[in-house]
């Protein structure tokens, strides 16, 4: 018998945390799994799925920008027997890096179409008049938008990482200082990795696009970024998930994510967003295969999402006891209850808030901002 010493003191990762495999896999008939490399914290891979027809594929969040991101994309396109030239569209579920960050270059490589939701927005492209509208892949916008792109050498501008305030008075998430001044040396070589997606053809809710010879419905799906897009094939049962519900981990909720239809002079809830998305999707009738950007293929849509509902619920229940403990706290404060130190730091704060403000906005909790900073205290 073995001593409780012999016991493993750590948990094996999560899925989402597994390494990049440069094996290709068909998941669905016609719908192919390409992982590609990521180091952000908590992720190992980002699942680039290629839908094929009889012209190409159309590519669903095509990683991360730069040159390490771009040469295992098309190596994988490669063992697929394809290359960047049979690449025809470009689907990006939402405003991430990891999710849109090679799009801009695969566009002006093949020419391939972007596709987004309608409220899509990054800081690589903040204003729609850079949209690249045009009907179909291969169009003479296409080329002019190409050639527009090839005579501007201005590098995309850098988001303004230092001096911004959060919504509760803390500091936005920044980069490392390593990363910031890399940024900021690079100058105009950024422009060949950090291209911007302009989007040209922008899918509102419930709209359908036909990709990889079958019918998709676009399902907006706001939450955890306020652009989200899955895409729903109700013949065969298939969802694209995106980040919206991932296997075994949740997707981070923001508090500071715009508001879902974007009128921010009205209070946001991401996390009511985020519930009433996950109801949205398990209403879909028929779905067999969900396909998420991290971690591996599943089929019990609604049991994952009831879980997901079940970790925020309990996530709900800790602050109301820890608003109790401490009486009147910061987010920071808070968040110290709610997650443990390996994790404290702004993005548990901004999750905190967005928890925080839930429960305001239900009426549990008021607030008032004492030297800038939020406090929070449970209504007696």
């Amino acid at each position: 018998m073995a001593a409780p010493t012999d016991r493993p003191t750590t948990r094996p990762p999560k899925q989402e945390q597994e390494d990049a495999v440069a094996e290709v896999t068909e998941v669905a008939p016609g719908i192919l799994r390409l992982q590609l490399p990521i180091k952000i914290s908590g992720l190992g891979h980002v699942n680039c799925y290629a839908l094929e027809d009889a012209d190409g594929f159309t590519l669903v969040d095509p990683g991360m920008p730069g040159p390490a991101n771009w040469k295992a994309l098309l190596d994988r396109l490669g063992r697929a027997g394809a290359g960047i030239g049979h690449v025809h569209g470009v689907v990006v579920t939402h405003s991430h890096p990891d999710h849109f960050g090679g799009a801009g270059k695969v566009r002006v490589e093949s020419g391939a179409r972007v596709i987004t939701s309608t409220s899509f927005r990054t800081w690589f492209d903040p204003a729609t008049e850079g949209d690249d509208v045009v009907e179909e892949p291969g169009a003479a916008g296409d080329a002019a938008a190409r050639a527009a792109e090839e005579r501007d050498e201005r590098p995309p501008p850098l988001p303004k990482f230092t001096g911004r305030e959060t919504p509760w008075g803390g500091k936005h998430p920044t980069p490392p200082l390593s990363f910031r001044v890399k940024m900021k040396l690079l100058g105009p070589l950024r422009r060949r990795w950090m291209v911007p997606p302009r989007p040209s053809v922008r899918l509102a809710d419930a709209e359908t696009i036909v990709l990889g010879g079958r019918e998709w419905v676009a399902v907006h799906t706001p939450g955890h970024t306020s652009d989200h897009l899955c895409l729903y094939d109700p013949t065969e049962g298939v969802l694209l998930a995106g980040d919206h519900v991932l296997p075994t981990i949740t997707p981070h909720i923001a508090g500071h994510t715009p508001r879902a239809g974007g009128d921010e002079a009205v209070p946001g809830d991401p996390l009511a967003d985020f519930f009433d998305s996950l109801d949205k999707v398990t209403a879909l009738e028929g779905v067999t295969t969900v396909l998420p950007a991290h971690g591996h293929p599943f089929s019990d849509l609604a049991g994952r999402a009831d879980a997901i509902k079940v970790h925020h619920r309990e996530r709900l229940d800790l602050l109301r006891a820890a608003s109790d403990g401490l009486g009147e706290a910061t987010v920071e404060e808070l968040s110290h209850e709610l997650f443990r130190p390996r994790s404290w730091g702004p993005m548990a704060d901004s999750e905190t808030y967005a928890h925080l403000e839930h429960l305001r906005l239900a009426g549990e909790v008021e607030c008032r901002r004492v030297d800038g900073l939020l406090r929070y205290r449970r209504v007696s």
